[in-house]
């Protein structure tokens, strides 16, 4: 993935558990609240958190050269 900021599939695993676990705990607060529903989506959550940090998900980062902006003034 040079050239890229994807990131790999093991940070991308991590990302989409978390952001399942907000769709559950948003549809729980939606739909009553429904408590119990929310809790779940809320240990979903730290289930991704955990798997984020197993994973190392901030070393993950993909950096390019440097961009020098076009100097369009002159």
């Amino acid at each position: 993935m040079a050239g890229s900021h994807g990131g790999s599939p093991k940070s991308w695993l991590a990302v989409i558990v978390i952001l399942i676990g907000f769709t559950v705990g948003g549809v729980a607060l939606c739909i009553g609240p429904s408590w119990m529903l929310f809790w779940v989506g809320a240990g979903i959550v730290a289930v991704g958190g955990v798997i984020a940090l197993v994973v190392d998900i901030f070393s993950d980062v993909i950096i390019d050269a440097p961009r020098v902006p076009l100097d369009h003034t002159s």
